[in-house]
């Protein structure tokens, strides 16, 4: 089972999840700005990817420049805020067992299948 964190309004995460599914691959879709994950989630998918939280924001979105730029945060309280306000979660992220990418391009997804 491969699970994507998917916004269909963004073009490279609707590039993964076609490449996914011409892969054949059994799909979990999980449209992260209607069903937002919790920060115990985010967190279990960050360890995946094994990155810290401030380095998948989005810091060109105009939530994070009015309200988080150049504030520091710890990344508990990033887990939270991203928690908060899923936009800043950078997309998308496909996690396939204990494995994880983000697919930008979206080919990078194949590394984990």
């Amino acid at each position: 089972m491969v699970t994507i964190y998917h916004n269909n309004r963004c073009s490279k995460s609707r590039q993964t999840l076609d490449l996914l599914r011409e892969k054949g691959e059994e799909l979990q879709v999980v449209e992260y700005l209607k069903n937002t994950p919790s920060a115990e989630e985010l967190k279990a998918v960050l360890q995946k990817l094994g990155l810290q939280p401030e380095q998948v924001l989005r810091k060109g979105e105009q939530v994070y420049k009015e309200n988080f730029a150049g504030k520091s945060y710890t990344d508990e309280e990033w887990l939270q805020i991203m928690a908060e306000h899923p936009i800043l979660i950078e997309r998308p992220i496909v996690v396939k067992g204990d494995r994880a990418t983000i697919g930008r391009p979206p080919e990078k997804v194949l590394d984990i299948l």
